[in-house]
């Protein structure tokens, strides 16, 4: 397994992410080899994402609790 952070490049009318040899030869993977990719964005979006799923979890658990008061 590699992990490793690439920015988004324009490939021909596409875009895509590059591997390195380095990377490459650490999977010993070559041209027309089936790669599992798994990606998330890096730095502030993951933050932003935490902090979702702790608000859902927040509003999952008092939910309920929090709108009985709003209607009093």
């Amino acid at each position: 397994m590699i992990e490793t952070t690439q920015k988004i490049i324009q490939i021909g009318s596409s875009q895509g992410v590059t591997l390195s040899k380095k990377d490459l030869d650490k999977l010993g993977a070559k041209r027309g080899d089936t790669l599992k990719i798994r990606a998330e964005l890096a730095d502030g979006h993951n933050k932003h994402q935490k902090l979702m799923l702790e608000y859902d979890a927040f509003v999952s658990k008092y939910g309920k609790t929090l709108k009985n008061l709003a209607d009093k």
